[in-house]
């Protein structure tokens, strides 16, 4: 008798985190990216409360955060944005929040996505090897903030997975052995610090930065003046 099990694709699933203060369309234009690239299901955005290891700046009310992300992604049905760590209502390391990702998504495989500038700074994270070693990961390049590796130790190196240069990111679905993959799948210059200046005295110059609909929001609500 002919058997009639049929492999079942195990669902991807990634967060994007970051204070995203404001969301740009670098930010859009990575998560759109990497959809395709990793054939990913769904993506989030991952507001922070307050990056722990930023304490200097408060953001913007992750109210106000939240509401332009959910104004930029409108427009895509496969973007999120989780309210997660805006819920705790406190700041939050990274290395607690891994495993609720995990645990909200049974028998899927989720990715953690960071910047190079987040890459180059890992070791200002808490916990930050076990950060690196406890979940998949993808590192987007930005110019001006090379990706090398020389700044984690060798238990991190041997899970890197090189991606960059290559069309498609074919990924066996391996839940046990976590990797760090390095992609060019969107390589974007904007910087919300830059934008914030931009906005500074109530008029954006850089337009082609900011969904229209954010920058309206940001216009109305007069958020970085």
């Amino acid at each position: 008798m002919r058997s009639s099990f049929r492999m079942v694709k195990m669902e991807r699933i990634a967060y994007f985190g970051g204070t995203f203060d404001p969301v740009h369309n670098g930010h859009l234009n990575v998560a759109r990216a990497l959809l395709k690239k990793f054939a990913l299901d769904r993506l989030y955005f991952l507001p922070a409360y307050h990056a722990p290891h930023k304490p200097d700046r408060p953001p913007t009310s992750g109210y106000h955060r939240f509401a332009m992300l959910c104004l930029a992604t409108e427009g895509f049905p496969d973007i999120y944005v989780s309210t997660l760590e805006l819920e705790k209502g406190r700041s939050r390391y990274t290395i607690e929040t891994l495993p609720e990702l995990a645990a909200a998504h049974p028998g899927a495989r989720t990715f953690f996505v960071m910047g190079a500038d987040s890459w180059a700074d890992i070791r200002t994270w808490r916990d930050w090897e076990n950060v690196l070693l406890s979940s998949d990961h993808i590192v987007v390049t930005r110019p001006g903030y090379p990706i090398g590796s020389d700044h984690v130790t060798q238990a991190v190196r041997e899970r890197i997975i090189d991606l960059r240069g290559r069309p498609n990111a074919e990924l066996d679905d391996d839940i046990v052995n976590k990797h760090i993959y390095l992609t060019d799948a969107a390589v974007y210059d904007a910087s919300a610090t830059e934008l914030r200046d931009d906005l500074s005295d109530g008029r954006l110059d850089r337009t082609d930065d900011i969904p229209p609909s954010v920058a309206n929001y940001i216009e109305k609500y007069e958020l970085y003046r």
